[in-house]
């Protein structure tokens, strides 16, 4: 069984950063990662996605935000800088995961993932 957890979400004003991380427990092979919000009264939106070839972007966070990993640690991170007040959501890591070692890339539909975490808060205030 692999877990999410995730962590480091908080209130920041406008301009202000945060790091959000994702600890992955369990057995798998090939990975990736994806983030994605949603905000109240709004659909889920994808944010970002991190697997071997790098990460790859929303349009409305590209240049802002950024992915990675630490494979020691089996953790990923979306760091967040320049917040504006329309990054405020709830924020969730999902995995998609093999149980070999085929490549393996992660797109940007909810659907994709085969597991999520439990989402952390992030509010940004003008």
């Amino acid at each position: 069984q692999v877990e999410l957890v995730e962590s480091g979400g908080g209130s920041v004003q406008a301009g202000g950063s945060l790091r959000l991380s994702c600890a992955v427990s369990g057995t798998y092979g090939s990975a990736c990662m994806g983030w994605f919000r949603q905000a109240p009264g709004k659909e889920r939106e994808w944010v970002a996605a991190f697997y071997s070839g790098g990460g790859v972007y929303a349009d409305s966070v590209k240049g802002r935000f950024t992915v990675s990993q630490d494979n020691r640690k089996r953790t990923f991170y979306l760091q967040m800088n320049s917040l504006k007040p329309e990054d405020t959501a709830m924020y969730y890591c999902a995995a998609r995961v093999l149980f070999s070692f085929n490549p393996i890339t992660c797109g940007d539909k909810w659907t994709e993932y085969n597991y999520r975490g439990q989402g952390t808060q992030v509010t940004v205030s003008s």
